[in-house]
């Protein structure tokens, strides 16, 4: 049941591509997040609650840290995520943010002195090729010439929010579980997107959304949030780090299959070979961390 449901967060987390897709056209990027995250937050809490038993407190110390994790990993990578939505297909916009765990070695290399070997390289060159592949829809070498597209890069402003987030996390779990890290992170970044939301209208144009946008924006709060992160510590608890990291490899797969049947986006040969190549790069690049922080 724990390979099941962890296979279904990999399936849930590759449909936010989607969801994310249906609402980007009609509904602005600030009230989307807003909206998706008051949803998650509710959840959270009480998902939380249930675990923990209550609400760990929050040290005076740690407020700031929690606040930089709402701005970096639920502002920013949201505002970021469905603007870049606008401008390119999900299936291209999945497989360039398949690309985190790349960066995030990257920066445990400058950050925490983690070491390369040969295996983390490749697995560096393979993503980022990959990558460059999808972004350019195969002709890499015209990225000198003509530069990435205004999608591309708003996209790629997940990955580095992304990252951010990571690699603040990281710090902040020495005091707090990933739950309420989470918990937090999510309420926090709800309040940093009030605001913004509130003077685009969004309790004003709330009531025009679609059943399909506001079930859109359920998903994304329910099943690609809260659902998918419990389920994923609770396969990290039931079969350890390292065979659960693998199915994080499916997200992008999935995320291509259902752009394919539900959004009729076509899968071309640059967008095969990229898949190829990121996953791989990302598996080599992960089984090694996980490898060694096991042994």
């Amino acid at each position: 049941m724990t390979y099941f449901k962890l296979l279904l967060t990999a399936v849930f987390w590759g449909g936010t591509f989607i969801a994310g897709k249906f609402i980007s056209h009609n509904v602005d990027p600030f009230s989307a997040a807003f909206l998706r995250f008051l949803i998650a937050s509710f959840f959270l809490v009480f998902l939380t609650i249930k675990i923990e038993g209550r609400l760990p407190k929050l040290a005076p110390d740690k407020i700031f840290i929690v606040f930089l994790l709402g701005f970096t990993g639920i502002f920013s990578y949201n505002l970021f995520f469905f603007s870049g939505l606008n401008y390119i297909q999900a299936n291209q916009a999945s497989l360039i943010i398949a690309s985190n765990p790349i960066f995030i070695s990257l920066c445990s290399v400058i950050f925490f002195k983690e070491k390369l070997n040969f295996i983390k390289i490749t697995g560096l060159c393979l993503s980022v090729t990959g990558a460059l592949i999808v972004i350019s829809n195969g002709t890499v070498f015209k990225l000198f010439t003509l530069g990435f597209g205004k999608g591309e890069l708003l996209i790629f402003g997940c990955v580095v929010s992304w990252v951010a987030y990571s690699i603040l996390g990281k710090k902040a779990m020495n005091d707090l579980s990933p739950i309420a890290c989470v918990c937090y992170s999510s309420i926090a970044g709800t309040l940093l997107l009030f605001l913004p939301a509130l003077f685009k209208g969004v309790f004003v144009k709330m009531g025009n959304y679609t059943p399909m946008e506001w079930a859109s924006l359920f998903y994304l709060g329910f099943f690609g949030t809260v659902l998918g992160f419990f389920w994923y510590y609770e396969g990290i608890k039931q079969i350890g780090p390292m065979k659960a990291g693998v199915f994080i490899n499916f997200v992008p797969i999935s995320a291509i299959v259902l752009s394919f049947f539900i959004l009729k986006e076509p899968i071309t040969l640059s967008l095969i070979i990229g898949a190829i190549c990121v996953i791989a790069g990302v598996y080599l690049t992960n089984t090694v961390n996980l490898k060694n922080k096991e042994n």
